[in-house]
């Protein structure tokens, strides 16, 4: 495990320590957390900027145009 310092200014570092409190764990782990989120968040967007990269709008609308032209259920109806 490696050990990096970083400099927050006081308002974030107060928001870490109460927030960590609240969620009953360390500064650390909270922070740890947050990076591996932000990392996650960051390679999800890549990854689905890759795959929308490799699709077809043409494929895309040919399918859509296989789909029945009916109403939904009325549980399925957005209201």
């Amino acid at each position: 495990m490696s050990t990096i310092s970083i400099r927050l200014p006081n308002y974030l570092h107060d928001n870490v320590r109460k927030l960590a409190e609240d969620e009953d764990i360390s500064i650390n782990q909270f922070i740890t957390l947050a990076v591996a989120e932000k990392i996650s968040a960051l390679m999800t967007e890549s990854y689905l900027d890759e795959r929308a990269k490799k699709g077809s709008l043409k494929k895309f609308k040919s399918i859509l145009a296989k789909a029945p032209d009916v109403e939904p259920d009325e549980e399925d109806r957005i209201k």
